[in-house]
């Protein structure tokens, strides 16, 4: 049963996704999702997310290079290491990021970041702007073409275990750490 409340879950959050009018919709639907889905991570007293508010700054549209590479992320989970290959580098205006694609079935793609906000005002394992697996398609990295994406970091949000121990996640890497502050996206929970 838990298996199929998970699917639903992540069914939920790709429609959020796909169907959010604009970044106040989303959030709010966000919102909604953390309230009342029985396999949210966070399991009582839910209060609504924080963000820092919506922005233009910390949208842009960048090159995406090849540069072959893999890394290994474990999560100290039943997952184990979660093997990824570099599906390129993003040439962004706050540095470089690498964009990765998990090696499993299905695979997907995969963007965490750390930042100067990491710690002090946001999740100190950093956030995520695109876990495709999970179903986060096309708001904060949207493919423009095979070599240019569209990054809107407004779109930053933690990863699952911010919010509670009985979570494990992948997190940034450290070539995936920039040394700006991202003030876009989701704040720290607790």
């Amino acid at each position: 049963m838990a298996a199929l409340e998970l699917a639903d879950y992540r069914s939920a959050v790709a429609r959020i996704y796909l169907t959010a009018t604009d970044l106040d919709d989303f959030r709010a639907q966000r919102d909604k999702l953390f309230a009342t889905h029985s396999q949210s991570a966070i399991k009582q007293g839910f209060a609504g997310l924080k963000y820092f508010p919506g922005t233009d700054e910390f949208i842009a549209e960048v090159d995406l290079r090849e540069a072959p590479g893999s890394i290994d992320i474990d999560t100290g989970g039943e997952d184990g290491i979660c093997h990824y290959t570099r599906a390129g580098i993003l040439d962004t205006p706050w540095g470089e990021l690498s964009l990765w694609w998990l090696q499993a079935y299905g695979g997907g793609l995969f963007l965490p970041v750390r930042d100067a906000t990491s710690g002090p005002l946001t999740y100190g394992g950093g956030r995520y702007l695109t876990d495709t697996v999970k179903g986060t398609h096309g708001r904060g990295v949207e493919m423009l073409t095979p070599a240019r994406v569209r990054l809107d970091f407004n779109y930053l949000y933690n990863p699952s275990c911010a919010y509670d121990d009985e979570w494990l996640c992948p997190l940034a890497p450290p070539e995936n750490t920039l040394t700006v502050a991202i003030t876009a996206g989701e704040l720290r929970y607790h």
